[in-house]
């Protein structure tokens, strides 16, 4: 007991000299007790997670240090082994593992025994010292493999490796231990994360690894039943659902020319919403679902608005599912029109899809009919506008006209009550996206974003084409794969990875571990997987922008920061062009590569790239191809900003001391890299923030970055309604392609769907 007590005092001592925090006190205690190591852990550990604050941050690592010795213990308990060991036996983890029916004989099936024993040898147990107590604490409740009792087998190091190994299983056998070790490498150091589902099933035998996917509901009943069908399935699988609704004919529309029978979108929608919460994700939570619909939609005033909103009939209401509007240009533009006196009379007309097609008679090539959704504003045409003027200017189409100051107020109404609806900037979406070959010009291949607002990929319904009985006696329908967009998402931890100077490195493996997820991944929706492998998307994104400001000692409200994020993305934008480019070398450029701006250069000019380095790159591009149709989504990341002990994806940290509470936990959380000059660069709290800063520096970010930003507006309760008008409008104006929440000091915690983070 003696040599214990010398032992503990020892590491104390050193902790306390690593960390600079006193822990005499604990020193005391030990020399004093005659309770158990275990027993004196669980101490220790309540001791310095109530020490952790302002004035004393690194308390949070010393709480971290007693927690893993927890996992140690309790990990060689269930697996038999001196705990002083730390790890120990990978093979036979994986063993035991594969025969409880947790891990997938996959591990097995392309490893060999010592191929594994050598990959243990890789693994750096100090490297779990790199985690602070939250980040620790929530990768270890949420992520690490326990058996079906809950008992706890895997350790934080051992998770990393075996998603390295299951990302890079399929590789070629010549190559396949490097880019693991590659893999573990970036994963280990926290150079990155990779997104929730990944970080949990990987490796597993059950779950997918892809985070969201976006469905456009074809405006038939078939069309409807069936997109609820493979909602309940991706969202069985732990997958956030966006959907677009634009397509669905509005409240009092005909039916087989029956006047006025349609019932509109929204109980459709609350039809959805119910399998959000009846379907949930793996046991876990419920599932979550984004709804989005065209201003221009005529139900966009009769009840969308008001879905998630206290007031008004509880049986048109959704509170579960998420809202998102996808806007114009010319609707933001209408908010402008005044008379003389100042006051906003811009007019705003909606109108139901499906008597914009049966009354204008619009179609495309093929004679397939088409709305006001189908089409967008290009810079130098205003396709979309030119067919808005000429519905309004129809005799025979029925329409409900607003003022759109009114419709936009109602928006901002609901916003500062449920942070929703998201805004989706319909036009600069599509004008930016660089697989809209094949769709006739201007026409819209983009109609929505995902749960988050981050992903921007072309959309397609998917329609029955016919149903029959085949010889044997089954009924078979047969369905027209539409294009169901697939969300493949993985982060950059920019403090680590900038300030370490290997961005050029990591995202080389990063993508590679991306571009894996694709062909490894088993997605339940046919369609969905058709379109993963069509377009090969993914999206690279970061987070810890906040802390990375900090620690270069540049202020949030200042040129400087706009500035850096303009510099920083640029890298990123192009260390992760190269690494697709290469892979293409390897293995072969996406199916649609050909005709699409990547392979024109119109992507880079749209941009600006004009240095040697880019076009040397564009001219690669052209002449190898690109391995992935999209590249690039900033999600919102939460938790994993959390394991990677860093601050959440672009957004401003919440204070520099803050109570970080979920269902199962209230912890202190203290800003990371605290200290005396940090502390100048963290001090004013997010809604205290002027936000035009925060658009400025998201504009030079949305301008490197192919798909979308979950980027959040943070306003006082109080805040005037012009000048939030004011901030959508700098957001559009600045070519943003989405906001996501806003949120107010006046709003409850807002439950987000986990499984963008990444």
């Amino acid at each position: 007991m003696l040599t214990t007590i010398n032992s503990i005092t020892t590491k104390l001592e050193e902790l306390g000299e690593k960390y600079q925090v006193d822990t005499s006190v604990l020193q005391e205690k030990i020399r004093e007790t005659t309770v158990s190591e275990q027993a004196f852990n669980e101490e220790a550990l309540f001791y310095a997670l109530n020490r952790i604050s302002m004035d004393q941050p690194n308390w949070t690592f010393v709480s971290a240090h007693f927690y893993l010795e927890e996992l140690y213990q309790e990990a060689a308990k269930n697996r038999g082994y001196d705990p002083l060991q730390k790890y120990q036996g990978f093979y036979s983890l994986i063993e035991v593992l594969i025969e409880k029916g947790i891990y997938s004989n996959d591990l097995f099936d392309h490893y060999t025994k010592e191929q594994i024993d050598l990959l243990e040898a890789e693994i750096v147990s100090e490297r779990d010292q790199l985690f602070n107590y939250i980040g620790l604490f929530l990768l270890a409740d949420r992520y690490l493999a326990r058996d079906h009792d809950k008992n706890l087998y895997e350790l934080p190091q051992e998770r990393f490796m075996v998603i390295a190994m299951r990302l890079m299983q399929n590789e070629a056998p010549e190559q396949r231990l490097e880019l693991v070790k590659e893999a573990y490498w970036a994963l280990s150091n926290l150079y990155m994360t990779v997104a929730t589902p990944t970080l949990s099933n990987a490796g597993k035998s059950y779950g997918q690894l892809s985070s969201c996917f976006i469905d456009t509901v074809d405006d038939s009943l078939d069309g409807i039943y069936l997109n609820n069908w493979d909602i309940a399935r991706l969202s069985k699988d732990g997958g956030g659902i966006g959907v677009y609704y634009g397509k669905v004919r509005a409240l009092g529309s005909d039916i087989k020319k029956f006047k006025g029978n349609s019932s509109g979108v929204v109980p459709w929608i609350k039809l959805l919403n119910d399998t959000a919460v009846s379907v949930d994700q793996l046991g876990q939570r419920q599932g979550a679902v984004a709804i989005y619909l065209d201003i221009f939609h005529k139900d966009i005033m009769n009840g969308f608005l008001d879905l998630k909103t206290n007031n008004g009939d509880e049986r048109r209401k959704a509170h579960d599912i998420f809202t998102g509007v996808s806007i114009p240009d010319l609707f933001m533009e209408q908010l402008k029109v005044t008379d003389e006196n100042g006051k906003s009379i811009g007019e705003w007309h909606t109108f139901c899809p499906h008597q914009v097609k049966q009354v204008m008679g619009w179609k495309d090539e093929a004679g397939n009919p088409l709305g006001l959704e189908d089409f967008y504003d290009e810079t130098d045409e205003k396709y979309f506008s030119n067919k808005y003027w000429e519905a309004v200017n129809h005799p025979l189409l029925p329409r409900k006209t607003y003022r759109a100051m009114d419709v936009m107020a109602r928006i901002m109404v609901a916003q500062l009550e449920t942070g929703t609806p998201y805004m989706f900037y319909r036009d600069e979406v599509n004008r930016q996206n660089p697989n809209k070959h094949g769709r006739g010009i201007g026409r819209t291949s983009i109609y929505s974003s995902n749960l988050c607002t981050e992903i921007a990929q072309n959309m397609s319904p998917t329609t029955i084409v016919r149903e029959y009985q085949d010889e044997d006696g089954n009924i078979v329908i047969v369905r027209k794969p539409g294009e169901f967009v697939v969300c493949n998402l993985s982060s950059i931890n920019l403090p680590k990875a900038v300030r370490a100077n290997v961005l050029d490195r990591l995202v080389r493996v990063q993508v590679r571990m991306l571009d894996n997820v694709i062909d490894l991944n088993t997605i339940s929706v046919g369609q969905a997987e058709a379109t993963n492998k069509k377009y090969r998307a993914v999206g690279l994104g970061t987070f810890g922008w906040h802390h990375l400001l900090a620690l270069e000692g540049i202020h949030w409200e200042s040129d400087e920061a706009v500035a850096y994020a303009d510099k920083v993305y640029e890298d990123i934008a192009y260390y992760t062009i190269k690494a697709s480019m290469e892979l293409a070398k390897e293995k072969g450029a996406y199916s649609q590569f050909e005709g699409s701006e990547w392979e024109t250069g119109r992507y880079f000019e749209r941009r600006n790239y004009t240095s040697d380095r880019w076009n040397q790159l564009q001219a690669d591009v052209a002449s190898a191809g690109i391995r992935n149709g999209w590249l690039m989504a900033v999600a919102p990341n939460s938790s994993t900003a959390k394991i990677g002990g860093s601050t959440d994806g672009i957004d401003p940290l919440y204070a520099v001391e803050y109570a970080e509470e979920k269902k199962n936990f209230k912890f202190k959380v203290t800003a990371p890299d605290l200290d005396h000059v940090t502390y100048n660069y963290y001090r004013r709290a997010r809604h205290d923030l002027d936000q035009v800063w925060s658009i400025k520096q998201n504009a030079k970010r949305q301008r490197h970055v192919d798909q979308g930003i979950s980027f959040n507006l943070y306003v006082r309760h109080d805040i005037k309604a012009r000048e939030l008008l004011n901030l959508h409008v700098a957001a559009w104006e600045n070519g943003l392609k989405t906001t996501y929440y806003v949120r107010s000091t006046s709003q409850t915690e807002i439950e987000e769907c986990e499984a963008c983070h990444s």
